[in-house]
């Protein structure tokens, strides 16, 4: 929605004159003008942005687009008290009404014949909502009307294509040669301000934010970027787009000095195979995967922070195809180490489809090599579908499994969690596939055990501890005591939780 801020400027005028007279004072003051020069800049650091910005400017726009949201009525908060006659005109019924909305971003121009770049989000339709124009604004005002070459959910990127020629336009630069501490510079249009500059430096490079998928790696920048600023662009003191403004970090929704940039060496590519008509792809394996905190490592015997758990293998997809297994380590693709910095995701998309992907995998222990024979990813809303499928069986109530007082065992005592059998009818009643989820359901949980502090909770799904497969609550409390007698004090559960998918969980004994 778009944010508009109106300034108020009061003047007040004094009708007195008055006389003031200034002491004489044998000091100067800090700033008296003459006094102070200013010091010469270093290498590379002007004394004034402005020349640079008279350039670049004119290639920046204002992205706004036209909706048609549907919302909610909210019925008639006097009920009865007017006889009905509220819901006799229309207005209180409580049936969903189509307001229209706006949104508003930046963009900017590559090519004197109207083709833009900007963000994804800032032409995608909010929930029930349907785009019903897009209108580029350029610095002298003039409008266009646009139209969408491409979009792409995943980088977060998206042409806009107007009918001009000869317009302002800007060339993308070598993002990988930027440095921490260079200087950058952010134009863009905040809060509907238009054309708003704003300079800072690069606080960090290959920045992960913990959102997951194949592009999560920005430029951050303490440059100041405010709703608005999303698609427009991050120059270097070259004048060369380096980056891509698409979010920032911040409690209060403003700039705190933590926003990030799509790097110019991913987003070029994606640009040029979107202007050019082509489709984007990218390397896919077909498995689901979890970073190994320190916890998890604890219970593999391994480093933490180095490689990627597998947690999910798609059937028929090109993991599987491989041999990947779930509970495999998968700790380099092509020879390139994953880690923190350089994800699994990342690697395995910048590998074409139809391509090798040479993996390094640890499995029970032992490292090994799998070769795999990378397919296309799918889009975005066919991977949520994948991955949080499953019918939407009624609960009993309160959305538990309840089949009556499950028996105590001894995984009350000693990991503080209490589970009963997974019964067809308990599946249905979770909405989940019992030809495809087995083990055993979480009926209750000590809120004093590390369970509980990890965000274990009724109906969750526990299919093996340790990798070893648990269906009844007598293997579930075998496997605890095998652990406890073996001297573990951390367990490695392999979980699921309705419509949100599976995942391991390393989970510490009570006492320990």
């Amino acid at each position: 929605m778009r944010y508009a801020y109106a300034i108020t400027t009061a003047l007040l005028l004094g009708g007195a004159a008055t006389t003031v007279l200034s002491p004489s004072y044998a000091q100067n003051a800090q700033n008296e003008p003459g006094t102070i020069s200013a010091a010469a800049p270093k290498a590379g650091a002007p004394m004034s942005f402005a020349d640079m910005v008279a350039k670049l400017q004119p290639a920046v726009v204002n992205i706004s687009t036209k909706q048609k949201v549907q919302v909610s009525s909210g019925g008639n908060p006097f009920g009865d008290l007017f006889g009905g006659l509220l819901g006799q005109q229309g207005q209180d019924d409580g049936q969903p009404i189509t307001r229209e909305g706006q949104s508003l971003g930046s963009g900017f121009i590559v090519s004197p014949d109207g083709y833009i770049v900007t963000n994804a989000h800032v032409i995608t339709a909010a929930a029930k909502g349907k785009i019903e124009s897009i209108t580029v604004t350029l610095f002298n005002r003039k409008e266009y009307v646009a139209k969408v070459i491409g979009s792409d959910t995943a980088s977060d990127l998206a042409v806009l294509k107007v009918d001009a020629t000869n317009l302002p336009y800007v060339k993308f630069g070598d993002s990988t040669k930027a440095r921490v501490g260079d200087w950058v510079i952010a134009i863009g249009e905040p809060f509907g301000l238009g054309g708003t500059v704003t300079a800072g430096i690069v606080s960090a490079l290959n920045r992960v934010t913990g959102q997951g998928g194949a592009y999560d790696r920005f430029i951050q920048t303490d440059a100041a970027i405010n709703k608005g600023n999303s698609g427009g662009p991050m120059f270097d003191l070259n004048g060369n787009v380096i980056g891509i403004n698409s979010q920032i970090y911040s409690p209060s929704e403003g700039s705190v000095g933590i926003g990030f940039a799509i790097p110019a060496a991913s987003a070029k590519p994606i640009i040029d195979t979107m202007i050019k008509g082509g489709k984007v792809q990218r390397g896919y394996l077909g498995i689901g995967r979890q970073p190994i905190d320190e916890d998890i490592a604890g219970t593999l015997g391994l480093p933490k922070d180095r490689g990627e758990l597998v947690n999910r293998v798609e059937p028929g997809g090109p993991g599987e195809k491989a041999g990947l297994k779930q509970g495999d380590v998968i700790v380099s693709v092509n020879g390139q180490e994953v880690n923190p910095e350089q994800t699994l995701p990342y690697l395995v998309a910048n590998v074409p489809p139809g391509g090798a992907a040479k993996l390094g995998v640890i499995r029970d222990g032992k490292p090994m090599t799998v070769t795999a024979v990378v397919g296309n990813r799918p889009s975005e809303e066919e991977l949520a579908n994948s991955i949080t499928g499953g019918n939407d069986g009624d609960d009993d109530g309160d959305g538990t499994p309840g089949n009556g007082a499950p028996e105590l065992h001894a995984g009350v005592n000693l990991l503080g969690v209490q589970v009963t059998a997974l019964t067809p009818q308990i599946a249905n009643t979770l909405g989940v596939n019992p030809s495809q989820v087995s083990g055993v359901v979480v009926t209750g949980v000590d809120m004093s055990s590390d369970a509980a502090a990890k965000g274990l909770q009724r109906g969750d799904i526990i299919s093996s501890i340790n990798r070893v497969p648990v269906r009844t609550p007598t293997e579930f409390d075998a496997q605890i005591r095998a652990a406890k007698t073996a001297g573990k004090t951390t367990l490695l559960l392999y979980m699921t939780r309705a419509r949100q998918g599976s995942q391991y969980i390393a989970i510490k004994l009570k006492g320990s």
